[in-house]
Order: C-alpha cells, then structure tokens, then sequence
C-alpha cells in the first residue's frame, strides 16, 4: 500500500511530491519546510533546492499562524507570498507550506475597475 506519512522531522524526500503535486495543480512555485528539517523549494515541476529553508517558512513555524508578506530576503525577495502552517492531528505544527501569491500581485482596484467598464460595454452592444 503506498502511503505519504508527514511529522515534524520529514525531510526534502518526503516532502517532495506533495510540494510537486501542488506545483502541477496551482502552477505557481511552492515551498515547505518542517519543523525539524529543511525542506523543498519547487518550480516549474522541479526540485530546485532539496535543503531549502525561507524566512517566512521560518516565521510561520515559530508563530504558528499564517502569513501574506513581500519578504526582505530569500529566494522570493520581493515577491509576495502566502505561507500557511501545517498542523498535526493534535494541534502540533509540522510544516509550513508557501506558494507565490498571485493576488499580492494584482493590482484589484483596477481590474475590478476596467471589469465594470468592459461590462459597460457589452451592454450597451446589445
């Protein structure tokens, strides 16, 4: 029976096809790291770093809470990220999981705002 069995002290290789899998489904890069361990860094259906670690995986592990940053350092200097704690069965955090946050990049005000405009248009096309 294949199995993926995840705990605090779970490695690159354990944490590998969960981070490839979400990668495939969301398209964006992903990272996780355990509490005890390094972990992946994935891009583009690729481990890019098998011993990562990023601030902001570093944050969420202390504090337990999720977090949507522009980190100051790291890989993703600059980029906006989401990170989100991975919890046990009992309450116990895991691991962090973080992916690039494509809404932290857009700018919503002006899409919502060209929205109603092409809405406008296609109206008054009727």
């Amino acid at each position: 029976m294949a199995e993926l069995v995840l705990s605090e002290n779970s490695g690159s290789e354990d944490l590998a096809p969960l981070a490839l899998a979400m990668n495939q489904i969301l398209g964006l890069p992903i990272t996780i790291e355990c509490a005890g361990a390094p972990g992946v860094r994935v891009e583009d259906g690729k481990v890019l770093d098998d011993q990562y670690s990023g601030p902001v995986l570093e944050e969420v592990l202390k504090s337990e809470e999720p977090v949507r940053t522009v980190p100051k350092s790291g890989a993703y200097q600059g980029v906006p990220v989401s990170v989100a704690p991975l919890m046990g069965r009992e309450g116990e955090i895991i691991a962090a999981v973080g992916v690039v946050d494509v809404m932290g990049t857009v700018d919503i005000p002006a899409v919502f705002g060209a929205y109603s405009e092409v809405l406008k248009q296609v109206s008054e096309e009727r």
